[in-house]
């Protein structure tokens, strides 16, 4: 009720000034307790996440509200993308609502605070509970980026439950290269070898606007390098049909209008992995249906972000409602017997 009175003063304002509003009202909260593992608990990459639910990147940049988006009842909260070095991101305005289309824009390109500021924040965290993964990458005035990303592995792999390796976004020029065979073999073999032996998880971050050719090779990688789960996927370069003015700007397209190309291109992971690496479905997921139907595709987990622009902070605890619902009506004990189901 209080998201409905305040989302036409907050769709007044610029999306960046209303998302660092957004950030500054989740801080004066002071945090809640973590989703309790109830009957939506499941095990992926040897960590036990109460819910399914994730809050994906992207949202907290800068590590500045985890348990806070904990509190809101998400199964888990990914954090970053978070660089070595500080770096502004590129040109203002780079985010855009279509609110018509009930999706976003983006070409914020890693803007973050650097990994001194986000590890002291996970410092001052440890020992709470719940689960806080680390989204990496790389500077775009890098010169080795493999290097920055095995910097960002060593620094902040103690302080995270899993690590996500971010080549995917399309906003920082060349970064999805990475993820061609060779150049991905390299970057997860330094990551690995930053983590060390008793180290997080290693996810792995796609584009979905990707070849068939180009998924079985990842798929192959993934599990020669026994990541702990690919997350597919990240936003979009291509444009389906879209009515907002704001339909031709420059960047990563996500919301509704992503929801079908990401779940297909679950199916398509699932497929190419068969089932022997986690998937996490991220991209258009708004309700306990969209999550439903991701999990039944082969996803273990889900994450969100663009919905919550649109639906508001009651939209996690609504859509694990909705699961748990779902999953009874359907027959399955768990998480883990709907998994791929489809």
């Amino acid at each position: 009720m209080l998201f409905d009175l305040a989302r036409p003063a907050l769709f007044s304002l610029d999306p960046e000034r209303a998302h660092g509003l957004t950030l500054k009202a989740l801080r004066l909260t002071a945090g809640g307790r973590p989703a309790p593992a109830g009957a939506l608990s499941t095990e992926v990459a040897g960590i036990r996440f109460p819910n399914p639910l994730g809050m994906a990147a992207g949202f907290d940049k800068d590590a500045e509200v985890p348990d806070e988006l904990l509190g809101l009842g998400f199964g888990f909260a990914e954090v970053g993308s978070i660089t070595p070095r500080p770096q502004a991101g590129n040109p203002k305005p780079r985010l855009f609502r279509l609110v018509e289309d009930r999706a976003v824009i983006n070409r914020m390109g890693f803007n973050n605070g650097g990994a001194e500021i986000a590890a002291r924040r996970l410092v001052a965290r440890q020992g709470r509970p719940g689960v806080v993964g680390v989204n990496i990458g790389a500077n775009k005035d890098s010169e080795d980026r493999i290097a920055d990303y095995a910097t960002m592995a060593r620094v902040l792999a103690p302080l995270a439950t899993y690590l996500a390796v971010n080549i995917s976004s399309p906003n920082t020029p060349g970064l999805r290269a990475l993820q061609d065979e060779s150049a991905l073999t390299g970057l997860l073999d330094a990551v690995f070898e930053a983590r060390g032996e008793d180290g997080p998880p290693v996810f792995l971050k796609v584009a979905p606007d990707l070849e068939p050719a180009d998924i079985d090779a990842i798929a192959r990688i993934a599990a020669e390098k026994k990541l702990g789960a690919l997350i597919v996927s990240n936003t979009t370069i291509t444009r389906p049909p879209l009515r907002s003015r704001y339909a031709k700007e420059a960047g990563g397209l996500s919301g509704a209008p992503l929801r079908d190309l990401a779940l297909q291109r679950v199916r398509d992971f699932r497929t190419a992995t068969g089932g022997a690496i986690p998937l996490v479905g991220v991209g258009g997921i708004a309700s306990a249906e969209d999550a439903w139907a991701r999990i039944k595709a082969g996803a273990s987990l889900v994450q969100l972000y663009s919905a919550m622009v649109y639906k508001g902070p009651g939209l996690p605890r609504r859509i694990t409602r909705g699961l748990e619902k779902l999953m009874r009506r359907e027959g399955y004990a768990s998480i883990e017997q709907a998994v791929g189901s489809e």
